[in-house]
């Protein structure tokens, strides 16, 4: 039977300065993976991997803005000039933008979102794919959102519209590279707990209990480590013959 084990893998997570990304990285440092953190956010990236240092792991930190080309190219580098290879990565970095309907979507706002959520994931995938066709094996997982398999983010366009994007660019890349030996997939987070999940979802604490209770089967929100482990599932060979799905960890959300 296929462990979750990683032991002589190398994974880059980016936006793993926090939430889903550090638990992430933390997660792939525990399965054996040494791993290369990237983010804008130094200070925090380097948290994360003072994280996995304390547990006995290896990792780096890269600054990097995902949006421009010349960042992520020095980041992949860097990563196979360090550790010798990249097997695993995860693209986690995303924003929201601003809260805004097409009409009165700005440009400034429109391009912000674009740059890092779906831009982001290509430019990562363009450098670390030639890696990949040369090791001949690879695991690329995106991250997406329930909110890229429906419109029910209302007033925010441009994530919305960013992160169905990215489920298509990861099928399109899946269907290139599978016979490669590289996998690409997506995973679509439902509502998981960070400290502005509240002002996301409209409601005040004393409404909270029950807008889950409605609106999520589960009844709770999913925690960044829950994510955590279907991200390092979708990158182990556990899941070897998972190529260009789309999983959707959200508490039954979608099941509705």
């Amino acid at each position: 039977m296929m462990t979750l084990g990683l032991e002589g893998k190398v994974a880059v997570v980016t936006g793993g300065s926090s939430g889903i990304g550090r638990a992430s990285a933390i997660a792939l440092a525990q399965a054996g993976a040494q791993v290369v953190v990237s983010d804008v956010m130094e200070e925090e990236g380097e948290k994360t991997v003072h994280l996995i240092h304390s547990n006995g792991g290896n990792a780096l930190f890269v600054k990097t803005d995902v949006s421009q080309a010349k960042d992520v190219r020095a980041m992949i580098r860097k990563t196979v000039e360090t550790f010798g290879s990249i097997d695993c990565l995860f693209n986690n970095a995303g924003i929201e933008g601003a809260r805004s309907s097409t009409a009165a979507c700005t440009e400034d706002n429109w391009d912000r979102v674009m740059g890092i959520n779906l831009k982001g994931v290509w430019l990562c995938m363009k450098y670390a794919i030639p890696y990949m066709r040369e090791q001949g094996h690879g695991s690329i997982v995106n991250m997406s959102s329930i909110h890229g398999l429906s419109s029910g983010m209302k007033g925010y366009m441009p994530y919305v519209t960013s992160k169905h994007g990215v489920i298509g660019l990861t099928r399109a890349a899946a269907a290139e590279h599978a016979r490669l030996g590289i996998r690409v997939n997506a995973i679509c987070p439902g509502y998981v707990q960070t400290p502005l999940i509240e002002n996301n979802l409209g409601v005040n604490a004393s409404q909270f209990d029950d807008w889950l209770q409605a609106f999520v089967p589960a009844g709770r929100l999913g925690t960044p480590e829950e994510i955590a482990n279907a991200v390092v599932w979708l990158c182990s060979d556990a899941s070897s013959f998972v190529v260009g799905h789309t999983l959707a960890v959200d508490g039954g959300f979608l099941a509705q």
